[in-house]
């Protein structure tokens, strides 16, 4: 039985490199005497907000503005109150990755938060809020953008703490 497994995978592993013993000839590049960049798969015209991940877009001292609370620098944009408590997270990506995952996104929040309503200024996203955190996503020209919250006892404390803190989080992406 072992000396037939070797030679099936073998076996399976041409069929699905395509290799059927025939010439080695690459195949060719697309044409991009335009100067356009091209993707080779789709060959379509390829902006670079599509497929690359802004950076972080806060720094520390920004958060603790944004949320009225002293925050921590935990590293790959993510920021705490230096107690273990409240947590803020914003995770970048590109509008590609973005768009692709928006819906599934928006109904998970559907299910998770107690209100989820569209940004509202023309941009593609949503704020959703529950008692004691909140996410808002936001698709954009320059990317794609999640930021969560959790754990913060001022937000929590009014009714419309987290959805402030939010927008204002909103407002100075770059977008």
């Amino acid at each position: 039985m072992r000396r037939k497994i070797l030679p099936a995978l073998c076996v399976a592993v041409l069929a699905f490199t395509g290799c059927s013993g025939g010439g080695t000839e690459a195949p060719s590049a697309p044409d991009t005497a335009a100067g356009a960049d091209v993707d080779t798969d789709l060959d379509l015209p390829v902006d670079e907000a599509d497929t690359v991940r802004p950076p972080c877009p806060f720094d520390a001292a920004q958060i603790t503005e944004f949320v009225g609370e002293p925050m921590v620098d935990q590293g790959t944009c993510s920021f705490g109150d230096g107690k273990g408590v409240a947590q803020l997270t914003v995770t970048t990506a590109s509008r590609l990755a973005g768009e692709s995952t928006y819906d599934y996104q928006r109904q998970q929040a559907g299910q998770i938060y107690t209100t989820v309503t569209e940004i509202g200024d023309g941009a593609k996203g949503y704020l959703a809020v529950k008692d004691i955190g909140a996410e808002a996503v936001v698709v954009g020209d320059g990317g794609s953008y999640t930021v969560t919250l959790s754990s913060f006892a001022r937000l929590g404390a009014r009714p419309d703490g987290y959805e402030q803190a939010l927008r204002r989080l909103l407002d100075a992406l770059p977008r």
